[in-house]
């Protein structure tokens, strides 16, 4: 069994293409085709069917190879990572996949201490929506992602940071900040800054409110909690968020009013995704543990 045969193997079958496959190991369909066919011969047993002209399928022997292949790179992986931090005990790799939100309120108090602390760590941070990132720690292209606990799938491990709950922010001085409690026919009664169409949060909002046979008008439709927070400062309309705190600096200078909407979705927890069973370096887990030192609040697992 040759290194090659086997890393071409486990990228077609994660990817469920040749031609995906080919892209990220910078070789030919034809090679490609040519690693999984030898290494077929070579183990006596078929380990992909094609389902159609564009699908592939993993045989049961596909699985057991699949996982051999996943737990080899994994561990070649980690025993890179510790030749380097060897070598460079302050240094190492660290790469991160977080929602905007995240990265723009939470890491920025966390980073400047860690680079400090660790300035030989090579760091890579992706901006990606949830479901991306889970994606992206599931086939190791990052080390660590950040969602929420009620989107961690369970082949994941997943640590606890942060609860997270739902707001209404409001323009400093609405009508609304006066309200005993706030429920969905009253704040339809203004324009409404929400998340775009066919997102979890938006198929959320749009159950409730037919549910309770309300109309609503949509003035914006944002994907980022800092767009929306700036049109709500102006004026344009309410918006319904989740966030860590509304007590972090970055937010309480803002001219809003953080009003606590429960009836817009239970509370959650943020959480940090490594994938099973990889061990974190010494510069990974030493960020794990800068962020719990400035949010010492883990919510609920």
């Amino acid at each position: 069994m040759e290194w090659q045969q086997l890393v071409g193997f486990y990228h077609v079958a994660r990817l469920g293409s040749f031609t995906k496959a080919a892209a990220v190991t910078y070789r030919s369909q034809s090679a490609l085709s040519q690693q999984v066919k030898a290494l077929e011969v070579e183990l006596d047993c078929q380990l992909l069917e094609r389902i159609n002209r564009r699908k592939l399928r993993l045989t049961p022997a596909g699985e057991e190879v699949w996982r051999f292949a996943e737990a080899v790179l994994l561990g070649y992986e980690q025993l890179q990572g510790q030749l380097q931090s060897g070598r460079d005990p302050r240094g190492g790799s660290l790469r991160l996949a977080a929602p905007f939100t995240t990265i723009y309120h939470l890491f920025r108090r966390v980073l400047g201490d860690y680079r400090q602390a660790w300035p030989g760590v090579r760091l890579t941070i992706l901006d990606r929506p949830q479901a991306e990132i889970i994606a992206l720690v599931r086939e190791g292209e990052v080390d660590l992602g950040f969602t929420l606990a009620s989107q961690a799938p369970a082949d994941l491990t997943a640590h606890s940071w942060l609860p997270v709950e739902p707001f209404l922010l409001v323009p400093v001085g609405h009508p609304l900040t006066q309200a005993a409690k706030l429920d969905w026919p009253e704040v339809v009664r203004y324009p409404l800054i929400l998340p775009p169409a066919g997102t979890p949060q938006r198929d959320r909002i749009e159950r409730q409110c037919r549910h309770l046979g309300l109309s609503y008008h949509v003035i914006l439709e944002s994907a980022n909690v800092e767009l929306s927070a700036l049109y709500v400062e102006l004026g344009l309309g309410l918006a319904p968020a989740t966030l860590a705190s509304p007590d972090l600096p970055e937010l309480r200078h803002r001219r809003l009013a953080y009003l606590p909407f429960p009836q817009l979705a239970p509370p959650d927890t943020l959480v940090i995704l490594q994938r099973r069973p990889k061990v974190l370096l010494p510069c990974q887990q030493a960020f794990l543990d800068c962020l719990h030192r400035y949010f010492p609040h883990p919510g609920p697992a």
